[in-house]
């Protein structure tokens, strides 16, 4: 039985001390403008139509401390780029730390984020390097 879905998808929502500095992060990551912006408050979206990533201000955030479980990651994102070695000097350009383990970084507010293989049932995505 299939159940029918009553909700969709709006943003997902990540705490961080600056907004705005996510948002630039993640907006040349991803290739996404800043659709919305406050002090507290910024979205990354394909358009102010669509779903996206929104950066809200949460002071005396502790940044999470993968792979030492001291501070849970809590989520992270996966990202499909065609190359992963240039796509991983791209987001260290833009502000981006290496962690442990094979392509995994950190955002500037210390959210841990994956670069994977784009998968081949996914069209190519162009710019990731």
């Amino acid at each position: 039985m299939t159940a029918v879905p009553f909700g969709r998808l709006h943003h997902l929502i990540v705490d961080c001390p600056d907004p705005m500095a996510e948002a630039r992060f993640w907006s040349a990551v991803l290739g996404d403008p800043i659709t919305y912006a406050d002090d507290d408050f910024t979205v990354v979206s394909a358009s102010t139509a669509a779903s996206g990533l929104a950066f809200q201000r949460a002071l005396g955030l502790v940044p999470p401390t993968w792979p030492d479980p001291a501070v849970p990651q809590q989520m992270h994102l996966d990202v499909m780029v065609d190359d992963q070695d240039a796509a991983g000097e791209a987001v260290l350009a833009l502000g981006a730390r290496r962690l442990p383990g094979e392509h995994v970084y950190a955002d500037p507010a210390g959210h841990p984020f994956c670069l994977i293989r784009r998968p081949t049932w996914a069209s190519p995505v162009g710019g990731s390097a």
